[in-house]
């Protein structure tokens, strides 16, 4: 059932007021405490695999909340996300360029054949600049140009691109706020109102413990009058040496996927997670 209002306003002021918190005495440690020096960060940068995480790589099983579950509307959902650096130099103002894809799949698994009812195709390109303050790493900006689109055709078929701004900054160790804004280029013909299912920007924070194998975040995506789309997770690090996690999703409106994007959703799912280093993208 939706959030009602007063609780999505008490959200989005709660995350407006940490993304305007000092960031000036905060930075980024690693697992054992250690601060990350701007050499450090960008000698990783520099070396690091071409070819890594991106986004979240999870997959989730659960059906709706609030509404009756059957076949249809309890399925799996899963995300798989990668990014390729293309440069090895840095490129200037201290950015790197790289090529990001994600893919988001709801399959439900309880029907005859089980099919995968929805794909969603996420393919960029885009410049990373890291974040220091005193010599210290605190987060990074991302600009972004990207497509996404489901591959099917007819009145099935959905589409649009995005020209975006996502940043992620440390304002504790254990606190990150993170926010996306975007100019939307919508060129499918079957979702022109995409916008206003899945607006113009989001913002969010993480929680993160002091031994960071527990996390919990929420991340809102205004739309027209006065909703939202709602993301809370959690999640837990199955070993400490492992970067495999439970996890656990709530989601709360619409545009989960792009076939019935301007229809409302409240699922929650249980699964496996597994974490890009350092930070996440939403």
């Amino acid at each position: 059932m939706p959030l009602t209002y007063r609780t999505r306003i008490i959200i989005v002021l709660f995350v407006f007021f940490l993304s305007f918190g000092s960031l000036s005495g905060q930075v980024l440690v690693t697992e054992d405490h250690v601060p990350l020096k701007e050499d450090s960060v960008t000698h990783d940068f520099s070396n690091q695999p071409y070819f890594g995480l991106y986004k979240d790589n999870y997959f989730i099983f659960g059906g709706p909340v609030g509404y009756k579950a059957n076949r249809k509307n309890t399925n799996v959902k899963f995300q798989i996300s990668v990014a390729q650096r293309l440069t090895r130099a840095t490129l200037p103002w201290g950015t790197y360029l790289y090529l990001f894809y994600t893919q988001k799949v709801f399959w439900n698994v309880l029907e005859n054949s089980m099919p995968m009812t929805d794909l969603n195709f996420n393919p960029g390109i885009g410049l990373t600049k890291p974040l220091f303050v005193k010599n210290r790493y605190i987060g990074k900006l991302t600009f972004i140009i990207e497509h996404e689109s489901n591959g099917r055709d007819s009145i099935q078929s959905r589409s649009w691109n995005r020209v975006a701004l996502a940043g992620n900054v440390m304002v504790t160790n254990n606190l990150m706020v993170h926010a996306k804004i975007w100019a939307p280029i919508v060129d499918g013909e079957n979702n022109r109102d995409i916008v206003s299912c899945c607006g113009f920007y989001q913002a969010g924070f993480q929680l993160i413990s002091n031994n960071r194998r527990f996390s919990g975040g929420i991340t809102i995506t205004p739309r027209k009058h006065f909703s939202f789309n709602t993301v809370v997770d959690l999640s837990y690090r199955i070993l400490r040496q492992d970067n495999q996690f439970l996890f656990l999703q709530f989601y709360n409106g619409r545009g989960e996927g792009l076939l019935e994007y301007n229809k409302f959703h409240s699922s929650v799912r249980i699964g496996l997670l597994i974490k890009p280093k350092l930070f996440s993208e939403f």
